[in-house]
């Protein structure tokens, strides 16, 4: 008999028979074990010949005996061992309220016999039938039926295989099997104890520090693997019940997650904050201080990355069965430094001290392929093409547990690192050339360096192209062996497989799928193309369309030969059905043409997306409207049944829950459950109190409470105090001009010369405001640099002015990311969100404000027409031109008649009131005449009533209140559990799969 080579991770590996049976004891062949709560491994004979496809399956047996003289009821359970299985029947008889007596285990080869001997809540026997039968469905869902596989299929890349020897004989087998479920038949204790002494042995020998000497960094970092421990075991436990229920999965693609802080968020997902609180406390840390110690994984920029992050901890919490896919970029975006006022931008080295939540996957890598040429081979009497590659690099999977709120589903996020092919490398080094094998190194690594490339150059263009094809195509090697590993027939792709495109970034999945089954699976090219269009989906998040990503040509020729013909032949299968359904039309023909025709000829990765896609979404119902009538009008009128709407949402576990504690126990006090926490819709309760005064006396203090750490943050980064009695009035989010942050400061400006002007005794009447702006501007955005200049230059102003004192005081956030984000939302009165209208897709960052009881200074653009229609008009303060008027209001461009407040505040800059005049000419050009594109002057009058009204509710604090608490309870809309749920239903297909308990 060939001995078997066996890991030993966790349960022991079993056969569907005994040992001494010498039918399954030919080589070689790999078990891959399916259970709920076991350690996922992957046994595989030595001798590496091809197997047979025989499959054997071990099937539990669950009888009942109520034969016996006393009281109770015996289940005989006769399955094979694994971890944490005993836990889970005695859980089973606990939730289905049945007291066990007695129980007993014998161990039977490579099985055991659990007896358990059961009676019902009043001690007496179970003889109901159909209570027996419903006892046994529920012990055979949580035990599962099909546990066991053994699979003679050949071994995927990426498995590692043991060396043999480790269990010579049945005997050993059985013994060592016996040892090992004895000590681990349980997962990980949560109670302060047992948290202790994880976090003490992780001190100790992952952080290699002594256990009597450690600070608060070290601290974080044990505690962090204590948390990742914890997670694993879930994790495990999911993928495992996803390989065994095979459930049709979502795919999420996206180059960019800004998924903020993963400690608090873990912690309270796992449901374990308090007993951690009490371990760290015990050994005299604060968990609030070390969650202080980890550092933003910051590899996205702005609303689409935080939307990312948002979607998989709804996709986990809500038990869907998925995956994230993206690029672990060596440095995220930016560092925001401010000297003198200006924007300085250095690197974000976020992996210096390391992640202790990332896990490398050495042995999962794929090899991407760049340049080459394309050749044409024969086989069976067919054509076809061999994409012969100029370079290869290898990706390596580095995969982030992202846990699920009140659910054990833990789903992975995995980032692809860029690694240079070791072949190259080897033969680099073999021949003496080190410094070309140190340049190519580089080269490969530089892939997966840099979140943005500087795109204005060639080189700039190629990085950028080569991150999008690199993630693809790892990404699509490594869903297409998971595919396989259960399914032969790649009919059943698109039952099985559902690809989610997060805007055209990853638009190259396309030509990447088609050239995989084409080239690689040997399918006809209307089959391929069948599949494809089945599986993707397409979510825009553009709204413009001259900001739609293009390609140019040459540079896809050069670095995807093999994907530009694949382009083409589906451009041309596109544009032969337009002239079917449309004629000859050729302005609509080219408009709607993949290859876009003119000085550089480019590919059109949306008009790609779209005609490839089965379902086309925008963001916001304002947003899926111009996408209709404007941006996709042709394929909208071509198509109409793919186009949906899919409004954003965020997160209220993060939003709320992790951000905002104190906020999260009044909300659960009044309503009596935490079950909005998974169920948002539930907030809608506090509309029944929202005129309660014991209700506002308690919101006021928990509004206080956040607007005193707001304030310490602000003295701390600032060196300013500010009143805790003054309207803390918001606006963070990225700095563009049709974001106008400028607006806002005019607007500032304005309001600092009438205090200034003021008598005395008008002064009085002010309402006090602290003015808090932040954000950053791409590198290369000067007009966006220029607007932080102002704000600094007129901060400095107003800050300084004793005329003015606490009336007005402005503030500009340095480095603003996600956990800075969790700490001003909670402490804001005032957001404001005032893009001019038509220009954001969507604007998540004011469902945050609104979950968080913050009103809103808004105009009617993205997502805040529906807040609008979910909490009234009265209850936030509009201003501002609507969509349809805007192109209206352009037209009249000198004609229309400025307010006076608006020229004399820019006239003030002109002349150089707040410094720096001749730097600030070119920002006051914008905003006057013809050139005010963004109609900062068209809409200033508006914004000003907008503000009075805003001043006038502050005073009275019932109302504002009343305002307040009607927000939150007006937000379950704009939870991204909702998102998420249109998705499943309407989109994907999928349905959740929850792990048991």
């Amino acid at each position: 008999m060939s001995a078997l080579s066996l890991p030993i991770i966790g349960a022991p590996v079993r056969s569907s028979l005994s040992l001494s049976s010498p039918t399954i004891l030919f080589p070689p062949f790999s078990v891959r074990a399916k259970n709920l709560s076991s350690r996922f491994f992957i046994c595989q004979a030595s001798n590496g010949t091809n197997p047979t496809s025989e499959t054997v399956f071990a099937v539990p047996t669950i009888s009942v005996d109520n034969s016996e003289e006393d009281e109770s009821t015996s289940f005989v359970i006769r399955a094979r061992n694994r971890i944490g299985l005993l836990q889970v029947i005695t859980r089973v008889f606990k939730v289905l309220g049945l007291r066990i007596d007695k129980a007993t285990v014998e161990f039977e080869g490579d099985y055991f016999t659990k007896t358990f001997f059961v009676s019902d809540s009043h001690g007496n026997k179970i003889e109901n039938l159909e209570s027996i039968d419903r006892i046994k469905k529920a012990l055979m869902d949580a035990i599962g039926g099909d546990d066991l596989t053994i699979s003679t299929g050949p071994a995927t890349r990426g498995i590692v295989v043991r060396k043999p020897g480790l269990l010579s004989s049945s005997l050993d087998r059985t013994a060592k099997a016996e040892r090992m479920f004895e000590l681990m038949d349980g997962f990980l204790k949560n109670d302060p104890v047992s948290l202790q002494k994880d976090i003490l042995d992780h001190v100790e020998y992952t952080v290699a520090r002594s256990r009597f000497s450690f600070d608060d960094f070290e601290a974080y970092q044990a505690l962090s693997h204590c948390i990742r421990d914890r997670l694993i075991e879930r994790w495990h436990d999911t993928q495992i019940h996803f390989k065994r229920k095979d459930p049709k999965r979502v795919y999420f693609l996206s180059l960019e997650y800004l998924m903020g802080r993963s400690l608090s968020n873990s912690i309270i997902n796992l449901g374990i904050r308090d007993q951690c609180a009490d371990a760290l406390s015990q050994l005299g840390f604060e968990i609030e201080v070390l969650a202080e110690q980890e550092g933003d994984a910051a590899l996205g920029n702005g609303g689409l990355a935080r939307l990312s992050a948002c979607q998989m901890d709804s996709l986990a919490t809500m038990d869907f069965p998925a995956w994230g896919y993206g690029l672990r970029y060596q440095y995220g975006l930016f560092r925001q430094v401010i000297l003198d006022g200006f924007q300085h931008e250095q690197p974000d080295y976020w992996l210096n001290f390391g992640n202790p939540w990332e896990i490398e996957r050495v042995h999962v890598t794929y090899p991407v392929k760049f340049y080459g040429t394309v050749e044409e081979d024969i086989s069976n009497g067919e054509k076809y093409k061999v994409w012969i590659p100029g370079e290869m690099v290898e990706a390596v999977a580095y995969d982030n547990p992202i846990p699920g709120y009140g659910t054990r589903n833990t789903i992975t996020l995995r980032l692809w690192a860029a690694k240079p092919s070791n072949q190259h490398d080897m033969e680099a080094y073999n021949t003496g050339d080190y410094i070309d094998a140190v340049v190519t190194r580089q080269r490969a690594e530089t892939i997966s360096s840099i979140l943005y490339p500087d795109d204005r150059s060639h080189q700039g263009k190629e990085l950028r192209l080569k991150q999008q094809y690199f993630f693809v195509s790892a990404s699509l090697q490594d869903i297409i062996r998971r595919f396989k590993d259960g399914h032969k027939d790649l009919n059943q792709f698109p039952d099985k497989v559902a690809l989610q495109l997060n805007d055209t970034h990853p638009a190259l999945a396309i030509p990447e799928v088609m050239r995989i089954l084409v080239d690689e699976e040997r399918l006809g090219w209307n089959k391929a193309f069948d599949i494809t269009c089945k599986i993707f989906s397409f979510t825009t998040h553009t709204v413009l369309a001259e900001a739609l990503e293009k390609i140019p040509v040459d540079l896809l020729e050069s670095l995807l030969p093999r994907h530009l013909q694949i382009i083409y032949d589906i451009n041309s299968y596109f544009m032969e059905e337009l002239k079917r359904r449309i004629g000859l039309d050729y302005n609509r023909l080219s408009r709607m043409s993949i290859v876009e025709e003119g000085a550089v000829k480019s590919i059109r990765m949306a008009n790609l997306s779209i005609f490839c896609s089965h379902t086309v979404n925008g963001v916001s119902r304002l947003h899926s409207e111009l996408l209709q009538t404007r941006v996709f009008k042709d394929f909208y009128e071509m198509w109409p049944e793919k186009f949906q709407c899919k409004t954003n949402g965020v997160t209220q576990r993060r939003w709320i829950v992790v951000s905002n504690p104190s906020l999260c126990a009044l909300i659960s006090k009044w309503l009596g459950t935490e079950s909005w926490i998974r169920d948002i819709d539930l907030l809608m309760g506090l509309r029944e109190y929202a005129a309660d005064i014991s209700l506002h006396q308690e919101w006021q203090m928990v509004r206080k409470i956040n607007k005193m750490r707001l304030a310490e943050y602000i003295e701390a980064t600032s060196g300013l105090k500010v009143s805790l009695d003054a309207m803390f009035d918001v606006q963070i989010k990225r700095i563009h001009e049709y974001k106008r942050q400028l607006l806002n400061i005019i607007g500032i400006i304005h309001r600092y010369d009438c205090i200034k002007n003021m008598s005395k005794d008008d002064r009085k009447k002010v309402v006090p405001r602290i003015c808090i702006i932040g954000g950053k501007a791409a590198p290369g955005y000067e007009m966006a640099k220029k607007i932080i200049k102002l704000c600094h230059a007129v901060a400095e102003k107003i800050n300084n002015d004793s005329d003015i004192g606490d009336l007005l005081k402005l503030v500009f956030i340095p480095d603003y990311n996600v956990s800075v984000a969790e700490m001003i939302i909670p402490g804001a009165d005032l957001s404001q969100h005032i893009s001019t209208a038509g220009h954001e897709a969507s604007g998540t960052g004011c469902m945050k404000f609104l979950m968080n009881g913050c009103l809103l200074l808004a105009t009617a653009d993205g997502s805040t027409v529906e807040i609008i229609e979910e909490i009234g008009e009265d209850n936030m303060f509009l201003f501002g031109a609507k969509v349809h008027e805007v192109a209206t209001l352009r037209e009249k461009g000198t004609t229309i008649k400025v307010p006076l407040q608006f020229a004399r505040v820019v006239r003030m800059v002109r002349d150089g009131y707040f410094g720096f005049q001749d730097y600030f000419q070119s920002l006051c050009d914008t905003v006057e005449g013809s050139d005010d594109y963004y109609l900062l002057g068209a809409d200033f009058e508006s914004y000003l009533e907008a503000q009075a009204a805003a001043d006038k509710a502050f005073v009275d604090q019932k109302k504002w209140t009343q305002m307040s608490i009607l927000s939150t309870a007006g937000s379950g809309r704009f939870s991204s559990d909702r998102t998420i749920q249109d998705y499943a239903e309407q989109t994907w297909g999928i349905e959740p799969c929850r792990c048991p308990l």
